[in-house]
């Protein structure tokens, strides 16, 4: 297969946040310092995916402070196209703090996001033209639950990227700390059902948000539901499958260290969106699952990847196919 960077663009849509964090080993209320990070979920797929080689443009709403500038001057380090973001005069960057456990599956989350510039997005902020340059606009199932403004600006988005031509992809990521699962199925229907191409969603989420146990139940059963082409189901260490219609297709976890699992989910989304773009939905369910296990064997959210450290792995790397 031929090297697939820079072929098509990617833009996506979402809050980003400012993560703090001990040392491992330390409490919140122990630790003398704390380590500081950038973080987002749609800032996370962004940066991975420009690391890849993609062109990746990030949308969003930050204040013009210090805290702003730092996630914004992050992005760019990373390649990620910043100049979309609506910049404030109020509000704030959220905050959420972490802590491991016994072990670093075992992590503690609190998040301190109210009143974030992010939550007085509106869609009349954001600069619509030249949208149709890109290929696909991705979304997560976490900003239309930030507030009433968020889920403007996520509906007026999907109508903008269908109406240039553009692919729509969605990573349902519930989060119980925003909405009800009821609520969440209901407008994630009512935004993005026959508008979608790509829908990606966990075993767990697909049992919570939309009542559907059991892979070949949960993949069916979301297509039917959201009228997506193609939907992967991701499946924790026994890796993903997906559906597209006609084959079903999956990709085995890779073994490794577990450092951070923060933001593993986010990586996956990028390999698996750099191989659908790419015409290769196998290669990009492979390379879903290698960015993952790169993700959380390494601290902070931002995957600052090489395509050669993901040919690498991908040709050479050990995988558990359990």
């Amino acid at each position: 297969m031929t090297d697939s960077a820079g072929a098509a663009d990617v833009v996506t849509l979402g809050e980003a946040l400012i993560r703090l964090y001990p040392p491992h080993g330390w409490t919140l209320e122990q630790a003398a310092a704390w380590y500081v990070s950038v973080a987002g979920t749609e800032a996370n797929v962004a940066v991975a995916l420009a690391r890849l080689g993609r062109r990746a443009c990030w949308i969003s709403r930050l204040p013009r402070n210090p805290l702003g500038r730092r996630v914004v001057g992050a992005l760019a380090a990373a390649g990620v196209d910043v100049s979309r973001v609506v910049w404030a005069e109020e509000g704030r960057v959220g905050l959420y703090f972490t802590e491991t456990g016994i072990t670093p599956e075992d992590v503690q989350v609190w998040y301190d996001r109210g009143q974030s510039s992010f939550a007085g997005l509106a869609p009349e902020a954001i600069r619509w033209d030249g949208l149709e340059s890109f290929e696909l606009m991705h979304f997560t199932g976490i900003t239309p639950g930030l507030g009433e403004g968020p889920l403007q600006t996520v509906e007026a988005a999907v109508t903008e990227a269908r109406a240039r031509g553009l692919r729509v992809s969605l990573d349902v990521n519930y989060r119980a700390r925003l909405w009800a699962p009821e609520r969440a199925r209901e407008v994630l229907k009512r935004l993005f059902a026959g508008r979608v191409d790509l829908l990606i969603c966990s075993r767990k989420d697909a049992a919570v948000v939309f009542g559907l146990d059991g892979d070949e139940r949960a993949l069916r059963g979301l297509q039917e539901a959201m009228g997506a082409r193609v939907v992967v189901l991701t499946r924790g260490a026994e890796g993903a499958v997906a559906w597209d219609g006609q084959r079903q297709l999956a990709a085995g976890a890779y073994r490794g260290e577990i450092v951070d699992r923060i933001g593993r989910g986010d990586a996956f989304a990028a390999g698996l969106l750099d191989g659908y773009l790419a015409g290769d939905l196998e290669r990009g369910l492979q390379q879903g699952c290698a960015l993952a296990a790169m993700a959380q064997a390494r601290w902070g959210d931002l995957l600052l990847i090489s395509r050669e450290e993901l040919n690498a792995l991908l040709t050479g790397g050990p995988r558990d196919r359990r």
